[in-house]
C-alpha cells in the first residue's frame, strides 16, 4: 500500500500525550479472544482498505457496493470523501492496530470481516440499505456471517411491520444472523426517536455513555444517544457502550493523514531541531507562517492545540464519538462471545448482553435501557451458556390455545413467579417451573383483550422485568414494567 500523500515518513507511531484508553483496557478485558472465525459485516456508506484491516493478513473477505456491485475495493487511489464514516466503525471494531503497533487494536482483532456500501456519493437511502440487507442475508452461508454492524438509519419512526429495512433486519435475526444498531445521535433534541434499522424490536440497539477517557466506573454520563419508545411501543436502546474517546484510524491518502504525521513529528522533535523540522513541514501541518520565527516554545504550543483541535491522538489515529462507535464496539463484543461460545443464537447473545448490563446511577433508565455493557460478564455468561433451542427460549410471551405463554432465563434462580395486572400483583399465584433445560415457563390462562403491565419476581423479593420482550414503561423506581397487548 502507498504511503499517504505528503508523508513526511520519518514519525513515532507512539500514542501522544492526548492519547486515549484503548477499547480493550476502557472495557477491562484480557485478549484471551480476539473474534477469529467469526465475520462480521458492516453496513456503513463507504470503506477503504485500512491497513489494520489488510496487514499482515487481508481480513477483508468480501466487498459489496450496492450501487456498482462490479466495484472494487481499491487501495491505489485517494478515498473518497464518504469512506471515512464506514472504514472508521470497521477498524474500531476489528483492526488490529497495525499503524499504532498494536496499541489501538479493536476487540476482534482477529474475525473476517464483510464490507457493504450503501450510499451513493455519500446519499445513503433506505432503498440502499435494504439492498445492502438483502444481499448480507443472501451470502450468509457463503461468507459465515455471523454479525452485522450498522451504524446508519433510515428515515422516520413507523411500525416495524410497515418498514422493508426493519423488516429484514428481524428476517436476518431469525436466519441466525446478530444484528447491532446505533440508537443515533439525536437524543439531546425534540426529535429523539431511534428510526429503521434501530427500533426493529429485535436487533440490539446501542447508545451512548461518556467515561471521561478514565477507566473508573463512577461518574459515567450518557452521550445524546437517540432513546425512547418507537411506534410500536418496544423501548431503545437496550444497551449502552462506550461512544466517547474511541480510537479510531485517520484515513490514509487524506490531508488530515499528512497533517496528523507533520504534527506528531514535531511534537516528537526536540527544541534544538523543532524549528529548523517546522521549515519543511510547516504547510502539511497547518501551521501559519508567523511559526517560523517563534521560538521552540510558541511552536510547541502552537502543535498542541492542532493536535487537541483535530483530535489526533498518534501519527495515524484520532479519538472520535457517537453511537456509531458505541455499536460496532459492541459488535466487537459478540464476536468474542461467539468465538467463545458458537452455538449462541442471537436471541440467546441479546438475553446476555441485557441481563450482565449496569445500569448508571441516578441517569433516566429510558435513555439507557438496562445500561452498561459488561464485556466479562457477558463473556463468562457466553461460555457458560447450553440453552440453543429456539423453541420459545429468550422470546416474548406468545399466544397458543387460549393460553399465554412465558420464558425466563435465570440460571441461579430458585424460585420465579409472575406478577401483573391479570392477577393484581400477586407474587404467589402465578409460579414458574423449570424444565428440563434450565428455563423457567408458565401458561397462564389467556386476558381479556387489553394492555396489562408484568415482572417476574425471583426468590420472592427480586422484581424484574421481561428481557425478552422489548415493550416497556418505567416502573417509577428506576426500572421498567414490561407491557403486554392482548387483542
Amino acid at each position: 500500500m502507498k504511503e499517504a500523500r505528503n508523508s513526511v515518513h520519518d514519525h513515532s507511531h507512539s500514542e501522544n500525550r492526548f492519547a486515549v484508553i484503548s477499547t480493550p483496557q476502557r472495557l477491562q478485558i484480557e485478549m484471551q479472544r480476539a473474534g477469529k472465525n467469526v465475520t462480521i459485516a458492516f453496513v456503513d456508506s463507504g470503506f477503504y482498505p485500512h491497513p489494520d484491516l489488510v496487514n499482515p493478513v487481508n481480513r477483508i473477505i468480501a466487498y459489496h457496493d450496492v450501487t456498482n456491485p462490479k466495484a472494487r475495493l481499491m487501495s491505489a487511489t485517494a478515498p473518497e470523501a464518504w469512506a471515512w464514516h464506514g472504514t472508521q466503525t470497521a477498524v474500531s471494531a476489528a483492526g488490529n492496530g497495525y499503524l499504532s503497533d498494536g496499541i489501538y487494536r479493536g476487540l476482534a482483532s482477529e474475525a473476517n470481516v464483510v464490507l457493504v456500501k450503501v450510499s451513493e456519493r455519500g446519499k445513503i437511502t433506505e432503498e440502499n440499505i435494504v439492498r445492502g440487507l438483502r444481499w448480507v442475508i443472501a451470502n450468509k452461508e457463503r461468507f459465515h456471517i455471523g454479525i452485522v454492524s450498522i451504524s446508519l438509519g433510515g428515515d422516520e419512526d413507523v411500525p416495524y411491520e410497515q418498514n422493508t429495512v426493519d423488516r429484514l433486519a428481524e428476517e436476518a435475526m431469525a436466519n441466525g444472523i446478530v444484528i447491532v444498531v446505533a440508537a443515533g445521535n439525536s437524543g439531546c433534541t425534540n426529535r429523539h426517536h431511534t428510526v429503521p434499522p434501530a427500533n426493529a424490536p429485535s436487533v440490539i440497539t446501542v447508545g451512548g455513555y461518556d467515561d471521561g477517557n478514565r477507566l473508573s466506573a463512577e461518574d459515567l454520563k450518557l452521550y445524546c444517544s437517540s432513546f425512547g419508545a418507537t411506534a410500536d411501543g418496544f423501548l431503545k436502546p437496550e444497551i449502552i457502550a462506550p461512544a466517547m474517546w474511541i480510537a479510531a484510524p485517520i484515513l490514509p491518502e487524506t490531508d488530515l493523514y499528512a497533517k496528523a504525521e507533520a504534527l506528531s513529528q514535531l511534537l516528537n522533535a526536540p527544541d534544538y531541531r523543532i524549528g529548523m523540522l517546522l521549515q519543511k513541514v510547516w504547510i502539511v501541518a497547518g501551521l501559519s507562517s508567523t511559526m517560523l520565527t517563534a521560538s521552540a516554545d510558541v511552536i510547541r504550543t502552537s502543535v498542541e492545540s492542532a493536535i487537541r483541535n483535530n483530535k489526533i491522538i498518534s501519527a495515524h489515529y484520532q479519538h472520535v464519538d457517537g453511537t456509531s462507535f458505541a455499536a460496532p464496539i459492541v459488535a466487537s463484543l459478540v464476536a468474542l462471545m461467539l468465538e467463545t461460545n458458537p452455538g449462541l443464537t442471537p436471541a440467546a447473545v441479546k438475553n446476555i448482553l441485557i441481563s450482565t448490563a449496569e445500569r448508571i446511577g441516578n441517569a433516566p433508565v429510558l435513555r439507557q435501557g438496562y445500561g452498561v455493557i459488561n464485556a466479562r460478564a457477558a463473556l463468562e455468561q457466553a461460555s457458560r451458556e447450553r440453552h440453543f433451542s429456539g423453541d420459545g427460549y429468550f422470546l416474548p410471551p406468545r399466544v397458543q390455545e387460549n393460553q399465554l405463554l412465558f420464558s425466563f432465563h435465570h440460571d441461579t434462580a430458585e424460585t420465579v413467579s409472575l406478577a401483573g395486572d391479570w392477577n393484581a400483583w400477586n407474587a404467589e399465584s402465578d409460579r414458574l417451573k423449570k424444565s428440563d433445560s434450565g428455563i423457567w415457563q408458565i401458561a397462564v390462562p389467556l386476558p381479556a383483550a387489553g394492555r396489562y403491565r408484568y415482572k417476574f419476581v425471583v426468590n420472592g423479593e427480586q422484581w424484574m422485568d421481561d428481557p425478552s420482550n422489548g415493550m416497556k414503561e418505567p416502573d417509577g423506581y428506576g426500572g421498567f414494567n414490561s407491557i403486554l397487548k392482548v387483542l
